[in-house]
Order: C-alpha cells, then structure tokens, then sequence
C-alpha cells in the first residue's frame, strides 16, 4: 500500500501542537506493517533544514503566488520516511509561526500557500514523482483539506480514478474558511462552489472540500466522532458530518515509545516504571522534587502537585483551572502550568504564580523538553477540556504515572476510567473524569483528587493501572490500513 501523508508539522522538526506528534508517528508505525508511507509537507524554514538528504524531484511553472516552484525528496530523521517537501520560498519562508505573523494574525495568503499544498499532493497522484504515486492521499486538518478536492476534479476531467483520499478531522473548529473571491484563484471547476462542494455560508471552507470529497472521513477519537454529528460540536458541519456517518471513522490516536516513555526518558530526572512509580522514595518522587526546585515551589510530598501542557483556550478549560487554584492552594497542594494562548488567560495565571510562588509557578510558551520533566514530576494532570477530539497529555500522564483528571468528552472519555468506588473496587480506574463543564464539576473532581492521594495504597494502584494502558502507534496503524483498503486504487 503506498499512502500520502499531506500535512503541515511534523515532531521534532516542527511542532505547534498535537498533529505534529501523529505526522511524526503514525507513518513510521505503517511503515513497520510493510505500508509504503510518505509525507509531503510545506517548506518550512524547520522542515526543509531538517528533512535529510534531499534531492531534486522536479521544477514547477510558478503558481499560487508561488514565483519559483521546485519538490524535493528527502527521508525523515530517526524514521527514514520518505518525504517531499515543496520548496516555494516567498510563500513559506518564514520566520517564526508557520501559519501567522510575529503579531499572531494569520498571514492573508495562507488560502495560496495551503492551496499549493493541496494541489502538490494530486499532482504526486497524477505521477509527478515518476518512481512513485500513491493508492491513497492522506490529508491531515484543513491546511490539506484541498487535496481531496483536486483529486475529485482530476477524476472528473480524466474519466479515472488517481488516488483515494481520506481526510482526517484533528480539530473540527479549525476550519480554514475564506470570503468566496478566493475560490477563482483555487483551479477548481466552478460548480465546486456549492453547498455540495467547497463553499460554507458563503465562504470557501477547505476544510469542508476535505469532509465532502474524500472517500473516508476519520477523526482522532471515536467518541469525537459520534460527538461532531450533534450540533453543539458540530461546528456548522453536523449535516454533512451525518450524511456520511457511514464513511466517518474515530481512530484513537496513540503515544510514540521511543519518545514518551519515563524508562527511558532522556529528558527526566530520574528513569522509573510502573513497578516502582509510586515507591517513596523513587523515580518519580525524584523526579517531583527535581520540578519543584526548578520552578522555585516549595519542597513538599505532602500533597499532589497538578501540572497544565496546553494551549490557553477556553477551549482547553483553563479559566476552570483558574476558578479552582484557590482550592488547590488553600489545600497545600501545588500548580505548574506550561502553554500559551489568550492573553487574558495568561496575565491571570502570571497573576496567580505572582500571590502564590510556593505553591503556583507558570511558564508561558512551549517548551518540550520542559513538558517532559513536567509530566513525569508531576502527580495529576489537568485535561478539563471543553471538547478534545483526542488528546495527547492524558495519554502522556498514563505512561507516566501522572493521574489525568479529565472532563468526560471526546477522546478524554475514550483513555481515562473515573476512580469512582465501584471502579476501584473493581480495579478498572486509571484517573478522575467529571463531567459538567462549570466550576462545581472540576471542583468536585479535585477534592476527590486530594482525597485519593492520601490512600497511599489506591493512589498507587491507579498509578499502575494507568501505566499498564497500550496506546501505542501499532493499532491506529493497523485501523487505518483497513481503512485504506476499502477504498485505495489498484495502480
């Protein structure tokens, strides 16, 4: 099977939020089933530097604003996955943020520079590579949302079907809409633009070019996939999203090994397993103490110190976070959050380390190898997300015997089992769930957090339990392999 990954980031070369973790992981798993799986990316400063021994595809006519043109193919570091990347300077050579300015305004041409991306990845369908064309494209969020698009005119114009596609949904909120006088400069046939087509409430949505022309629709979570065919995830696109339910498939995503894995983590202070995660002193009691003298918190086991890695979004539940932190303080226990994002959001969190600098330490941006030391240092983290089609942290937590406290939706519901008596008694819980989206709910949910860490003997069998979850790379390979084979070409 030779697949077509067609994406904007992909770790650890490029990295601004989830998708890039899947882009690096998800081809190297299907590679290992013997798939033939490559990726074509944007040339970004990050990935044309990164991408290694990279030679001379062919040389394109400008287009799309783009005024030199040329793909390359190359192998991705550690993985050896083959990947093209497209070499159009003025339209992504850029410092900084690939899809906005130093001011965080998203850059106006990004219609041109996604539309390329599209459009490369049906002219690799087409044969522009001459030693390999692919079954099957692969669009990853609305950056290659066009690609299914123009697979569907190619079929069109030639009688003949290039390439399937499959597009997945990693966030239905990030839609990539565009008023309509965009749509003359995509190349589409222009009854494309058409509620049965490209356009969404009087915009271009290459999103929705994506959810209506691709053969397969996945997200990253099955929950997430029942969830965005109601209307209040929806996001406008319930309709369609129902209409073809039966081409809609929820495939958990999963955690790569070789990266997160706290027996072997380069990045933390001390290794452990889940056969000595919970011993006093261990690892991970190291690797706590390790936290706190970093971010200048008091010294202390007394009580679960909490930890946030997010993006500060209403989205993500942070203002939650914030309601809360007296509770988390007044009860001795400590807060560390790493993320960016609303600037309100983070002046109050700045705020709140600022009253309290023993028991709350913030740290606004990103930083990996931060996240890592934080992860495994810390004792609970905090996922009490308004919606979340999948998730990565809580899955992080579990390798690390970090206990999710999470709120009950999408992809959080699919990973995390509430340590609720009955769940106990029946050693099925892995963290702490609630499930109304208010201060009352997250409330609840750390008082019973506070509570379990003082029965040592539950707590640690959470804590186990958690680690020993399989949420590796292998079975989202293997689901989506047999979703390509119900619709890849026979070329």
């Amino acid at each position: 099977m030779r697949v077509l990954h067609v994406c904007t980031e992909i770790y650890p070369l490029l990295k601004t939020g989830g998708l890039a973790d899947v882009a690096g992981a998800l081809p190297a798993a299907q590679s290992k089933t013997g798939c033939d799986a490559r990726v074509l990316v944007p040339g970004f400063p990050a990935l044309r530097a990164g991408i290694l021994d990279q030679e001379l595809v062919t040389e394109l006519a400008p287009a799309f604003g783009a005024e030199t043109l040329r793909l390359y193919r190359g192998t991705l570091p550690d993985t050896g996955v083959a990947a093209y990347v497209i070499d159009a300077p003025n339209l992504y050579d850029r410092p900084g943020n690939p899809y906005a300015d130093a001011a965080n305004q998203a850059y106006p041409d990004n219609f041109q520079r996604f539309a390329l991306l599209g459009r490369m990845a049906a002219r690799l369908a087409e044969g522009l590579d001459p030693s390999w064309q692919p079954q099957v494209v692969h669009a990853h969020d609305w950056h290659a949302g066009l690609a299914p698009a123009y697979l569907k005119a190619a079929e069109q114009s030639t009688g003949r079907k290039l390439a399937a596609s499959v597009q997945t949904i990693h966030n239905l909120a990030y839609q990539g809409n565009f008023p309509s006088h965009v749509f003359g400069y995509l190349g589409l046939p222009a009854h494309f633009f058409d509620i049965n087509g490209v356009e969404f409430h009087g915009q271009v949505s290459f999103l929705k070019a994506g959810l209506f022309f691709a053969d397969k629709i996945s997200t990253v979570s099955p929950t997430y996939a029942r969830e965005i065919q109601d209307s209040e995830q929806g996001c406008g696109l319930d309709g369609l999203l129902r209409t073809r339910a039966a081409d809609l498939a929820g495939i958990l995503n999963g955690v790569d090994d070789a990266v997160w894995n706290p027996a072997t983590d380069p990045l933390i202070a001390k290794h452990y397993d889940m056969r000595n995660a919970g011993d006093k002193p261990g690892g991970k009691l190291a690797c706590k103490t390790a936290l706190q003298q970093e971010a200048g918190l008091a010294i202390q086991d007394a009580a679960p110190l909490f930890c946030v890695v997010s993006r500060l979004t209403e989205q993500k539940g942070l203002h939650l976070v914030l309601a809360d932190l007296p509770l988390i303080v007044q009860r001795g226990g400590q807060i560390m959050l790493l993320g960016a994002g609303d600037a309100p959001l983070e002046a109050a969190f700045r705020a709140a380390a600022a009253a309290h600098p023993q028991s709350v330490a913030v740290r606004i941006g990103y930083d990996e190898q931060l996240a890592h030391r934080l992860i495994a240092g810390a004792d609970v983290i905090l996922v009490p997300s308004r919606f979340e089609p999948c998730g990565l942290t809580q899955l992080y937590g579990l390798k690390y015997g970090t206990l999710p406290l999470v709120r009950k939706v999408g992809g959080l519901a699919d990973t995390v089992v509430d340590a609720s008596i009955e769940n106990l008694g029946e050693e099925l819980a892995t963290g702490l769930v609630f499930d109304s989206f208010d201060d009352a709910g997250m409330g609840a949910a750390l008082r019973r957090a506070f509570a379990l860490y003082q029965r040592e003997a539950d707590w640690k069998q959470v804590q186990e339990r958690g680690m020993r979850q399989q949420f590796g790379w292998d079975a989202a390979a293997t689901h989506y392999l047999a979703l390509y084979r119900q619709i890849a070409t026979d070329q």
